[in-house]
This record gives structure tokens, sequence and C-alpha cells, in this order.
């Protein structure tokens, strides 16, 4: 087994799932964008409306852009681990306590992918730092956010509600931020639910 995992390493190379170019053997991502992503600077700012603080490991551009999209797009599940160290490393030391509430995807959207990025980040970043995951959000049907101009996403934001108890301090995972109109959606579902601190940790924040 081993060894033919080794040739078919030789005859199809590991590609970085940032770049594509050749990566080590065991490698998701090569050592220049390891690099380049290690090298991020963190976003700490307050809102959007309803979040108390929003913290974002990088812009969203070059390495992290590519992996959020590998992600996602790609399926390549294996990226949530190296998504979650940048967002713990990101995160000041005072700020990284509560419970993990990934944002919610759209029913069709999970059934289509078959997974979401938002909740494998958030379980990998369970995994990392022993926080607690608590995915009590819901989202209802509806329209993607993504390809919908700023106008529409603020206007017509996700409907999204809590099953159940929410956590007193929720941190709000998800992938990228771009409005901010589903994560004061999400806010607003847990604090209705019991949430009395919510702040969001996302890989990237998009303008």
């Amino acid at each position: 087994m081993l060894g033919t995992f080794r040739a078919s390493s030789i005859l199809v190379p590991p590609r970085c799932a940032c770049c594509g170019r050749v990566a080590g053997a065991d490698a998701l991502i090569c050592d220049g964008c390891a690099a380049s992503l290690a090298c991020a600077r963190p976003l700490i700012e307050t809102g959007p409306p309803g979040v108390d603080l929003a913290i974002a490991a990088a812009e969203y551009e070059g390495a992290a852009r590519a992996l959020a999209h590998s992600l996602k797009f790609a399926r390549r599940l294996g990226l949530a681990r190296p998504a979650a160290e940048l967002i713990a490393r990101a995160c000041p030391g005072d700020e990284l306590h509560g419970a993990l509430v990934p944002v919610p995807a759209s029913p069709g959207r999970w059934r289509w992918r078959g997974f979401d990025a938002a909740e494998e980040i958030a379980l990998a970043l369970a995994d990392l730092t022993g926080l607690p995951s608590h995915p009590c959000l819901r989202r209802a049907p509806g329209g993607r956010q993504v390809g919908r101009s700023r106008a529409r996403r603020l206007a017509d934001p996700p409907r999204v509600r809590a099953r159940g108890a929410a956590p007193a301090r929720a941190l709000l995972v998800d992938d990228v931020r771009t409005t901010g109109a589903t994560l004061s959606a999400c806010s607003g579902a847990l604090r209705r639910a019991g949430s009395a601190e919510v702040v969001a940790l996302t890989l990237a924040r998009s303008h």
C-alpha cells in the first residue's frame, strides 16, 4: 500500500491546493504559499451590526483566497485544519474562549456539496483549541449570497434561527466575510436564543 502510494506520488506529484505548484509528499500547501499565509496580517474590527468583534485571519486575496476557494469549491476538506490554525493565530489570547458556532449553509447548498466549509473549519478549531462546538443555527432555504451585489446582500439577508439555547459567548465561524449581512443575521438569531456576546471568526475578509 505504502509502495503504491509512493509510486503514484512520483508519477503524479502532489500539487499545492493554493497555487497548483508541486508540493511536498504529504503537504496540502507548498512552502511558498505557507510562508505567504504565515505573513498575513489579521484584521480585527468592530461590527458588522450585532457582532461585538470581527476577526479575520487575512485579506481575501492571494494564498488566503485560494485556500478558501479550494476548501469550499474543490472539496479539499483537509484545508479546514490550516484555515483553523490561521484563525487561532489571528485571535488575541483573551478572545479565544466560548463556544464555536458555524455559520449554517442553506439546506440546498449543503445537499449539493455534502459538507459545509464553515462547519469543517469550526470542527477543526474545536479539535485544535479544545473549545466546544455548538452548531445550533439553521438557515432557511433561499438564494445564494455569492454573486449578489452588496446592496442586495444587505437588503435581503439570509433567514437564520437558533435551535435550542445558544451559548452565552458565541464564536461565530465562517470562511469569508464580505458585507457582513450573513454574520449579522446569525448574530441576531444567537442573541434571541440567549447569547450575550458574539465574536465572528473568519479565514478571510473581502471588501
